[in-house]
């Protein structure tokens, strides 16, 4: 509790008092929904399956393609929510094609579910070529991603899945190599 100025105490030092324990204590409590949102959407482990019809959805590839997500079921997945108009989503593939690259042999598989158009997704992928699956999910995707547990609907936004479908962790924002590394150990 503030306590009213002492009569030794001017009372403009006492004002300066006040609101330097206002602006603390406005700053813990945003430290705190800080420290929430990170671990309600940040690399946490999840504790149960994807949401209900999940492993049913079905989108388009850029080039028109059926692509279902029930042919990713059974081996270690990481979906990656992106747009080409979000610059830390395309400063991130390159790494996450690396990944891909380098643990596709011990089963790993990643799908790019493009928040975007067609058109310029059409656009970036001839410029910078993925050896991994891209979908256009359009707006469902943003909310896939909701379902999934980014609750703002930004981008990038990274869930990793187990062989048996249980949501491992989930990255809201770019994905560092640290967070790979990690990742590559989980099944």
């Amino acid at each position: 509790m503030i306590e009213p100025p002492s009569s030794s105490q001017p009372a403009s030092e006492a004002s300066s008092r006040r609101w330097l324990l206002r602006g603390l204590a406005g700053g813990a409590a945003l430290a705190g929904v800080g420290v929430a949102v990170w671990r309600g959407v940040g690399d946490t482990p999840a504790v149960a399956e994807p949401v209900a019809g999940f492993w049913g959805q079905r989108w388009e590839t850029p080039d028109g393609k059926p692509l279902a997500l029930q042919s990713f079921q059974g081996r270690p997945l990481l979906i990656n929510f992106w747009a080409t108009w979000c610059p830390p989503c395309v400063e991130e593939l390159p790494l996450i094609n690396q990944f891909f690259r380098e643990h596709r042999t011990n089963g790993w598989q990643v799908l790019a579910l493009a928040v975007d158009k067609t058109a310029p997704v059409q656009a970036f992928l001839q410029r910078m070529p993925l050896d991994f699956p891209v979908a256009m999910a359009g707006m469902s995707g943003a909310d896939l991603g909701r379902s999934l547990g980014n609750l703002t609907g930004g981008l990038p936004f990274t869930v990793v899945l187990s062989g048996d479908g249980v949501v491992r962790q989930r990255k809201m924002g770019r994905v560092l190599p640290a967070d790979l590394q990690a990742w590559a150990g989980l099944k």
